[in-house]
C-alpha cells in the first residue's frame, strides 16, 4: 500500500441482490460514443452504475463512532428555503395535523408584522401567513399563505421527491439538505413530510408518530398525485424514515405511485437493532441515551397535548433515560403493543422488502452502530428482484464523511434519482425474470401429497392491525 493510500484509505462498496434482478427499460438515448445503448438494463446494473467504486471517507474519521461523531460536530450551512403547509389527517383513526415543508426558491421572511407574521418579502415571490396556533417553524421556512397554497397544483412533468426524515429530526437536517440542494438546482421538486411534532410542527392530536407511521406519507402522495398529475414522484427515507418509507411501499405494492425509492441507514429489524444498542457501553450510554433524550425533548414540547391520551403516564415517560424505555412507556402503551420488544418487531420493515413492487435502492454503512450489521438484510435482498442493497465497510449512521466535508452517499443517491427520472421509461412495465420455485415452496398437484399448509407468506400480515386510510386529501 503506497502513501497516498494510507492518506486517503478505501472502503470496501458491496452489493447484495436477487441473481433476477427487476429489468427497467431505458428511454431512447441519442447517439453517444461510450454510452451504454442497450434498450434495457437490470436495477442492480443501474444501481452499481450510479455508486462510485471508491468509498475515500476522511481518514482522521476512521470508524463509524467517529464518523457518527462528526454529524453532531458539523454544521453544515446548506440554505435550503421551504414554504410549509398544515394537512389535516383523512383519516379518523389517525386524527390530527401534520406539516409538510416544500422546497421553495430563496425568499427573504426577515420583514414580520407586529403580531409576528412574515409580510411581503424583498423580491415579492412569497409572503408568509404563519398560523396562529403554530409554533414557529424551522429557519428559512415559512407558511403559505391560502393564495400561494392554492396556486400549486400543475401539469407539469418535472421529477418531484418525498423525503423523510430521521428519529426526531426534520426538514431542517443537514444530511437531509444534502440531498435536496442538489436536486432542487437540477430541476427537481422536493417536499419533505415532517413527523408529527417533528420540526417545530404542531401536535393536534394526542398521538406522535412511530416506525409504523405510513399514513402521513401516504395521504400527501395521494395529494401530489392529484395535484400533479403528471409528475414522476420518487421517496427517500432516512433512518427511521427509511424504516417507515419501506413500510410505505410494502403497504402499497404494487398500486404504489412512487416510481422508485431510496432508504439510507435502514434500521431494518428495530428489535435486533435496539438490543445491539443495549449490548454495549457506547451503544447505551451514548447513542441510546442521546436518541432516548431527543424523544423526551419532543415529548415535552408536546406534553401538555399527549398527556390527554388516557394511556399516557407523564412521570412514568419522564422517568425513561434510553429510547427502548421511551419506547416501553409511551409508544407501546399508546399503540396498543404489550412491550417495546412487540412494537419493534411488528414494526420491522425487513418483512416488508417482500411485498415491494418498485425499485428500492439501499445504502447502509456496515460499522453503522444505530442501523447494525447483524439486522442488515443480506439474505432478504436475495429473495426480492425489486431491492438492492449497497453496504460500505465504513461510514457511520448518516454520515460517510470525505476529506474536505462532502458526504460519499449523496453521491450514489442523487445519481441513482436522476438515472432513474432521467434514462429509464417510467411508463413501461418493470420486467421480472421468474426464477424456477424452490421444489419445498412448490405447491402440490392433485397426485401429490405433502404434508403441512399451502405457503401462504404475506409479509405485511402484521400482529397489530391499523387501517390504512383509502381516501383522498
Amino acid at each position: 500500500m503506497g502513501v497516498f493510500s494510507w492518506l486517503l484509505p478505501n472502503g470496501r462498496v458491496s452489493f447484495h441482490h436477487s441473481g433476477k434482478s427487476v429489468i427497467l427499460k431505458r428511454k431512447p438515448q441519442k447517439a453517444n460514443p461510450g454510452v451504454d445503448e442497450s434498450k434495457y438494463i437490470s436495477l442492480a446494473d443501474l444501481c452499481k452504475s450510479a455508486t462510485p467504486a471508491d468509498c475515500q471517507l476522511n481518514p482522521f474519521l476512521f470508524n463509524g463512532h467517529l464518523q457518527t461523531a462528526w454529524t453532531l460536530m458539523r454544521t453544515d450551512d446548506i440554505p435550503v428555503y421551504y414554504k410549509r403547509w398544515r394537512f389535516e389527517g383523512d383519516s379518523p383513526d389517525y386524527r390530527g395535523s401534520f406539516e409538510v415543508d416544500f422546497v421553495v426558491e430563496p425568499y427573504n421572511n426577515s420583514k414580520t408584522s407586529s403580531n409576528g407574521t412574515a409580510i411581503q418579502s424583498d423580491n415579492g415571490t412569497f409572503e408568509s401567513s404563519t398560523p396562529p396556533d403554530s409554533t414557529h417553524p424551522s429557519p428559512r421556512t415559512s407558511f403559505f399563505t391560502e393564495e400561494e397554497f392554492s396556486a400549486l397544483p400543475s401539469d407539469d412533468k418535472k421529477p418531484m421527491l418525498v423525503v423523510l426524515h430521521g428519529l426526531s429530526g426534520g426538514s431542517h437536517e443537514p444530511y437531509l439538505r444534502n440531498i435536496v440542494d442538489p436536486l432542487h438546482k437540477q430541476g427537481w421538486e422536493v417536499c419533505v413530510v415532517n413527523f408529527r411534532g417533528c420540526a417545530n410542527s404542531k401536535v393536534t392530536s394526542s398521538i406522535l408518530y412511530n416506525a409504523r407511521a405510513t399514513w402521513d406519507v401516504r395521504q400527501t402522495v395521494r395529494w401530489i398525485r392529484k395535484n400533479f398529475p403528471s409528475r414522476p414522484l420518487f421517496g427517500i427515507g432516512f433512518s427511521l424514515g427509511a424504516n417507515i418509507l419501506t413500510n410505505y411501499v410494502g403497504e402499497e405494492g404494487e398500486d404504489c405511485q412512487l416510481k422508485a425509492a431510496v432508504v439510507c441507514s435502514n434500521p431494518w429489524n428495530l428489535e435486533v437493532s435496539s438490543l445491539a444498542l443495549q449490548r454495549t457501553w457506547v451503544g447505551s450510554q451514548v447513542y441510546s441515551r442521546t436518541m432516548g433524550s431527543s424523544m423526551k425533548r419532543l415529548f415535552e414540547q408536546h406534553v401538555d397535548k399527549l398527556r390527554e391520551h388516557p394511556r399516557v403516564d407523564v412521570e412514568r415517560v419522564r422517568k425513561t433515560t434510553y429510547l427502548h424505555e421511551f419506547d416501553r412507556e409511551l409508544q407501546a402503551p399508546v399503540w396498543g403493543y404489550p412491550t417495546e420488544t412487540a412494537y419493534y418487531r411488528d414494526a420491522s420493515s425487513i418483512d416488508s422488502l417482500f411485498a415491494v413492487k418498485i425499485p428500492l435502492f439501499a445504502i447502509q454503512a456496515e460499522d453503522d452502530a444505530i442501523s447494525s450489521k447483524e439486522a442488515l438484510p443480506y439474505l432478504e435482498m436475495t429473495k426480492t428482484p425489486y431491492a438492492v442493497m449497497c453496504t460500505t465497510s465504513w461510514g457511520g449512521h448518516l454520515s460517510w464523511f470525505e476529506y474536505g466535508g462532502g458526504r460519499w452517499f449523496t453521491k450514489p443517491v442523487v445519481n441513482f434519482l436522476n438515472k432513474m427520472a432521467s434514462e429509464i421509461d417510467l411508463d413501461a412495465p418493470l420486467t421480472v425474470v421468474e426464477e424456477e420455485p424452490e421444489s419445498k415452496l412448490t405447491p402440490a398437484t392433485s397426485s401429490e401429497r405433502v404434508d403441512g399448509p399451502h405457503p401462504d407468506f404475506k409479509p405485511m400480515r402484521r400482529k397489530l392491525h391499523m387501517p390504512i386510510p383509502d381516501g383522498e386529501e
